[in-house]
């Protein structure tokens, strides 16, 4: 068996010209090699084949029945090689018919998504895309794995081992339904104390959230009511009750059915990023995706 560790790549290209012209001169010319370098790495390749493989004749020279052998699989290698190693085609967004993976929370599908589809489907009307529910724990390993080609996440939360780009700055508004009669202006913090408050507890159940924290460094406390996992089943039950929430203010900044006033309490706000493996960081489709995306929100 031949070891491919020690096979010059150069002389295999040799053999496909030799194989092509049956004349050591005119392989020469196209190699830009002399003759006698064109005779030395056929030398060679008689000595690890075990076989002439071109032999002199009325016509130049003849392929042996090992060298006809060699002739298609040696081609097909060399023509899968050049592709492989050629330049990067320039994406064509018309072109494309990529299936796109991204992972998201029902918020990132709101505020980020959704202002992005537009552009994304008038530049690249056959492309797919499949949106998942964002699994932060699982985040970082299913990028490695290119499970998921994008993820939205706050920056303040994201995997280390991730390439990130912040996307904006996100700062928290007090809602409730149109026409709230404790929301006609900003409450006082008694006020909002009082008030019936819906939360979204991604891990299910919980009924305290950063606002509760500041309040509780304050000395006071809110009247949670309601868990939701979803910020679109609670703005729902906004618009139908008189339960308000503190919500990002980019969910509700088109809303005509919900009032949004300022709070009374000072929440730290977040910042959003995008965040993908280091193995798509080059690659030119992968890129015009996080370009659009990131100048669409």
């Amino acid at each position: 068996m031949i070891n491919l560790r020690k096979l010059d790549l150069n002389l295999l290209v040799t053999l496909d010209v030799l194989l092509a012209e049956h004349n050591v001169t005119r392989a020469a010319q196209r190699l830009n090699f002399s003759q006698p370098s064109v005779s030395v790495h056929l030398a060679k390749l008689r000595d690890i084949f075990g076989d002439p493989l071109l032999l002199p004749g009325p016509r130049g020279m003849q392929p042996t029945a090992r060298a006809e052998a060699l002739r298609e699989p040696l081609r097909e290698a060399l023509e899968s090689l050049e592709r492989a190693v050629a330049p990067a085609r320039p994406f064509i967004p018309a072109e494309s018919s990529h299936t796109w993976r991204l992972a998201a929370s029902d918020s990132s599908e709101s505020s980020i998504l959704l202002p992005a589809m537009a552009a994304l489907r008038a530049a690249a009307p056959a492309m797919r895309l499949a949106v998942l529910d964002l699994q932060p724990s699982r985040m970082a390993r299913q990028a490695e794995q290119g499970e998921i080609d994008l993820a939205f996440h706050t920056s303040e939360d994201s995997p280390p081992g991730l390439r990130r780009r912040t996307l904006f700055a996100e700062r928290y508004v007090l809602a409730g339904r149109a026409g709230h009669p404790r929301l006609k202006r900003r409450p006082t913090l008694a006020q909002f104390c009082k008030l019936e408050h819906v939360i979204v507890s991604p891990d299910g159940g919980g009924f305290h959230a950063v606002t509760d924290d500041v309040l509780a460094d304050a000395g006071l406390t809110r009247k949670v009511v309601l868990s939701v996992p979803h910020f679109l089943f609670m703005m729902s039950v906004l618009a139908s009750t008189d339960l308000v929430a503190m919500l990002p203010s980019r969910l509700v900044r088109n809303t005509t059915v919900l009032q949004v006033v300022e709070p009374p309490v000072d929440v730290p706000g977040y910042e959003m990023a995008m965040l993908w493996h280091e193995r798509s960081h080059r690659d030119p489709a992968h890129q015009w995706l996080r370009e659009t995306i990131a100048a669409s929100v």
